[in-house]
């Protein structure tokens, strides 16, 4: 196979030779491997016989029309694209090109500009529908069990597949709903100490009062209550991994004890007068920045450094490309098969905008619920942009408006976070990175601007 075959291939069908050699001359310059043609039946003869990316066609020629070959190459090529070109612009003609088929309708004359613009747009398009059909059709697993294929997840990958060799305590951070669990136990079930448990303890979850206990156990009589000794999630995890998820939330007395337990290797319990030795890996999260908290005092210096050993940054979703679209169809699949439903496809459009046209605030969690919704929720075989929620139709629109007051921006992504969320005010106050008070007050705000 030469080099030129790997080139994406374009056909050029025009009965006029000045326009095909423009336009091959411009395309070949662009790095396509370019395909002419005169006539309907003679490009016919070409798409048989070679596969061809994208076809840009002129409408009006002898005997048979440009609309004709569109309507083939529907029919028999869906994995190819087709570019309308006509000297008889119209808005009819122009519907009935994109009815027939036609991805892009380019009236004449046109700028070299323009038609790379095209060709461009209708390449993309073609991209993202092989990535669908490629997902309809199944794919390979995903290393770890995670999905992503995108230039971050695969140093993600890396990093985990060194981790995991080794004993070394890890610190993962990254937004509220990037994965930082799924990762952890991607580490440890990598890990020798797979056969063990893996305990994941929800740091910010557990009152203050009970955390020291529910981590490190409690001695009969310790307290009122205590009517029995129990052990703690690191007696329990003694062998196999604790994952100490948002061990920012933890107070600084509760980073004392940590440090004491990652520096000697055994646990206190409540009521104890002697430690107990466990061999516990230890892995923690955070979705804040932990050199933050220490500069405000908020976090000890000693343990971030224990912490730190191994560093897993998590890259939010809106920075992961087609990784977005993959989990898009890996959603749809799943949901689908719980529900009894066929597995919907999404549209060129729906998945542009999944894609490029929000910034997803709650991440693949907010996106896992996204999906899940639509699967239920919508009747056809095709989940089209009209499905979608408010703040995905809406949202490429907004931004491109530099006019609007900071309090509107503020009070349209306050919304939008809160409806990734399902309304749940603590995570969204988690997603803002602000508490739930400041939340609150804000959201007062917004109501009374609203009422006047």
């Amino acid at each position: 196979m030469t080099a030129r075959s790997k080139k994406t291939s374009i056909l050029v069908v025009d009965d006029v030779p000045n326009t095909i050699e423009v336009l091959q001359r411009n395309l070949s310059a662009a790095g396509f491997a370019v395909f002419t043609a005169s006539s309907v039946p003679e490009a016919i003869q070409i798409v048989e016989s070679t596969p061809i990316d994208l076809v840009i066609t002129d409408w009006k020629m002898p005997k048979v029309s440009g609309i004709d070959l569109v309507r083939h190459v529907r029919a028999n090529h869906r994995d190819t694209e087709v570019i309308m070109v006509t000297g008889y612009p119209s808005i009819a003609g122009a519907v009935e090109a994109v009815k027939t088929g036609a991805e892009e309708y380019l009236a004449k004359p046109f700028t070299d500009e323009e038609l790379l613009a095209a060709v461009r747009r209708a390449l993309e398009k073609l991209r993202m529908r092989r990535f669908g059909y490629a997902q309809a059709l199944g794919t390979p697993p995903r290393p770890y069990g995670l999905i992503g294929e995108s230039a971050p997840m695969m140093e993600v990958f890396r990093v985990i597949g060194k981790a995991a060799s080794s004993s070394a305590t890890i610190l993962i951070s990254g937004e509220s709903g990037t994965g930082k669990e799924l990762v952890a136990r991607a580490i440890h079930y990598s890990s020798r100490r797979s056969a063990a448990a893996f305990v994941p303890v929800n740091c910010g979850g557990i009152p203050e009062g009970l955390l020291e206990s529910e981590l490190f156990g409690y001695m009969k009589g310790a307290f009122t209550g205590a009517g029995e000794s129990r052990a703690g999630f690191f007696q329990t995890a003694d062998g196999g991994t604790i994952f100490l998820d948002e061990v920012s939330e933890t107070s600084l007395a509760m980073q004392v004890k940590l440090l004491r337990v990652l520096q000697d290797r055994e646990v206190y319990m409540v009521g104890a007068n002697r430690g107990r030795k466990v061999d516990v890996r230890v892995l923690a999260s955070t979705n804040k920045s932990l050199t933050d908290l220490i500069k405000k005092g908020l976090f000890r210096e000693d343990l971030y450094f224990r912490l730190n050993v191994i560093a897993i940054p998590l890259p939010p979703l809106r920075e992961r490309g087609d990784d977005i679209l993959l989990l898009a169809h890996h959603f749809a699949k799943k949901y689908a098969g719980e529900s009894g439903k066929p597995v919907p496809r999404f549209s060129d459009e729906t998945m542009r905008v999944l894609k490029t046209g929000y910034h997803w605030p709650g991440n693949v969690r907010e996106l896992e619920n996204l999906i899940h919704r639509l699967v239920v929720m919508t009747d056809g075989d095709c989940i089209e942009v009209p499905d979608l929620p408010e703040p995905l139709r809406f949202s490429v629109a907004q931004e491109q408006d530099l006019t609007r007051p900071l309090a509107v921006v503020e009070a349209e992504y306050i919304r939008s976070v809160l409806a990734s969320v399902g309304g749940n005010r603590t995570r969204a106050a988690r997603v803002l990175r602000i508490d739930r008070k400041t939340l609150r007050d804000k959201l007062k705000k917004i109501e009374a601007r609203e009422d006047r």
